[in-house]
C-alpha cells in the first residue's frame, strides 16, 4: 500500500531525514518511534504533501507523491491527523466532523459517515453541540481521529497522539486506533511514547536522527536489548 524508497526531506537548506526506506500494508497498524526531533513528524508531512521530498520516492498503491498537491493526496485516500487534531476550537463537534467530509457532495453518505464515527465514538454523539476547544486532550484527540475518518481514508497517518494525555487516555486512544484497523483503514503512527506504541502495533520502525536504525515486530522489538535500554529503562 504505502512505501517510502530512500526518502530524503527537509526544510530549505536544513536536511532532516536521510534514505528513509519503510512500508506499510492493507490493514496494517505500524509505527515510527525515536526520540524527540529524530524526523517522524518530517516523514508524516513529506508523505502528506506538505513538504516536497529532496530526492527518494513515495508510492501510495502504485501513485507516486512526490509532485502532487496535498488536496490530490487526500483525494487519492491519505487522511493527515496531526498533533492538534486538525480541529476549528470555536466550531462545534458535529460541524468539525462535516468539516472532514466536505468533499463528499450525498448527503445521505455524510450522514451515514457520521453514524458510523458516533457508533465508534459515543461520547462524541453525546458532545455534537458542544464547542471543540471546550473539550478535553482526550475528547479532542478522539475527535481529531473522527474528522479524519468522515473522509473514508485508506490510509490514516496520525502525530503524537499520546502528548500532553494521561497514560489511561492513551491507552483509550491506542486501543481506539488498533479496532480501526478492523475496518479495513491502514494507520501510520507517529510516536515518543515506544513503551505504549509497541504493546498495540503491529510493526515498528525506529528512527534515530533522521535515520532508520532498525525494525521488525512489536515481540521482537521489546525483546530487542538496545530498545530496552535507550527506550524502555530496562538494564
Amino acid at each position: 500500500m504505502l512505501k517510502l524508497e530512500n526518502l530524503c526531506a527537509g526544510y530549505g537548506k536544513l536536511d532532516v531525514l536521510w534514505d528513509v526506506s519503510c512500508e506499510a500494508r492493507d490493514g496494517e497498524f505500524i509505527a515510527i518511534v525515536g526520540p524527540n526531533g529524530a524526523g517522524k513528524t518530517t516523514t508524516l508531512r513529506a508523505i502528506s504533501g506538505m513538504i516536497r521530498p529532496k530526492s527518494g520516492a513515495v508510492i501510495f498503491n502504485g501513485e507516486h507523491f512526490e509532485d502532487k498537491s496535498i488536496k490530490q493526496i487526500h483525494d487519492l485516500g491519505v487522511s493527515f491527523i496531526t498533533d492538534e487534531g486538525n480541529l476549528f476550537s470555536g466550531m462545534t463537534v458535529k460541524e468539525n466532523l462535516l468539516m472532514g467530509a466536505l468533499n463528499i457532495k450525498d448527503g445521505a453518505k455524510k450522514k451515514a459517515l457520521m453514524d458510523k464515527v458516533i457508533a465508534l465514538f459515543p461520547r462524541l454523539g453525546e458532545r455534537l453541540g458542544q464547542q471543540a476547544g471546550l473539550m478535553s486532550g482526550g475528547e479532542r484527540k478522539m475527535l481529531g481521529i473522527a474528522r479524519g475518518l468522515m473522509s473514508e481514508p485508506k490510509l490514516m497517518l496520525v502525530d503524537e497522539p499520546s502528548l500532553g494525555l494521561a497514560p489511561a487516555v492513551v491507552l483509550d486512544v491506542f486501543r481506539t486506533l488498533r479496532s480501526l484497523t478492523a475496518e479495513g483503514v491502514t494507520i501510520l503512527l507517529v510516536e515518543q511514547n515506544v513503551n505504549a506504541t509497541l504493546k498495540i502495533v503491529d510493526r515498528a520502525y525506529i528512527l534515530e536522527n533522521g535515520h532508520i536504525r532498525g525494525e521488525g515486530t512489536s515481540a521482537e522489538l521489546l525483546s530487542d536489548d538496545y530498545i530496552q535500554k535507550t527506550y524502555l529503562g530496562i538494564e
